[in-house]
């Protein structure tokens, strides 16, 4: 292909959706497309000290409460510099590029979650991305309290292991995280040619087999399906 393709996965966390990109990237590679993987916040030096600040649970407790702006703005950084670094050179080579969160993440969870609004992250999204949009975004949705309940288990288990965790954002109510959800599907209404929803609690393999097709009827020149 002369242009890359674009496809990132949205979801709360413990949605499914780092799992999910890792099968496709995995299910397209075997079938000789040249991939690149990669996660916001993340993905680059510069992204990845980023991410220490805005997903540790203790950077708060020497930095001080991080302003939602300030948080914002962070998120936007990484990213502007992930597209210059990582997303606009692979495209630009004609790869795939799978990305685990981008700015549908900051609509979610600035936006709603920290109650921003939508345009005000628009409008960032334009300033600091060039407006690059994804061309494909599969939003993994399940219930609310499936996802709440994995993503806190899975960060319980993080901080066993490592002695670190990343679940700043975990700690938060659950009506935080019901305003995330709500932004997500207005996204989902709003822009349904780019977005598709998954809201099955269903297996692994299941979703697995339900992106495959998704995936296949959108660029079939990078994967066959039987």
């Amino acid at each position: 292909m002369s242009r890359g393709f674009f496809l990132t996965f949205e979801g709360l966390d413990g949605s499914g959706k780092t799992t999910q990109l890792r099968r496709l990237a995995t299910a397209l590679e075997v079938q000789g497309n040249s991939i690149v993987t990669l996660r916001q916040p993340g993905g680059t030096p510069l992204g990845d000290r980023i991410r220490s600040i805005l997903l540790d649970s203790k950077s708060e407790a020497t930095l001080g409460p991080i302003a939602p702006a300030a948080e914002l703005a962070l998120m936007f950084a990484d990213r502007a510099q992930a597209i210059a670094q990582i997303i606009q050179p692979a495209l630009t080579a004609g790869k795939i590029v799978l990305c685990d969160r981008y700015t549908d993440s900051s609509e979610a969870y600035q936006g709603g979650g920290r109650q921003l609004g939508s345009s005000r992250i628009l409008a960032m999204h334009a300033a600091a991305c060039d407006n690059l949009q994804p061309d494909l975004t599969l939003l993994l949705l399940p219930s609310l309290e499936a996802s709440l309940r994995r993503a806190r288990h899975r960060n319980h288990r993080h901080t066993n292991a490592h002695g670190t965790d990343e679940n700043r954002f975990e700690r938060e109510s659950d009506e935080f995280y019901r305003r995330i959800y709500t932004a997500y599907e207005a996204i989902a209404a709003r822009e349904p040619h780019r977005v598709v929803v998954l809201r099955d609690d269903a297996s692994i393999e299941h979703i697995h087999q339900q992106i495959l097709h998704i995936v296949a009827t959108r660029l079939p020149q990078a994967i066959a399906t039987p």
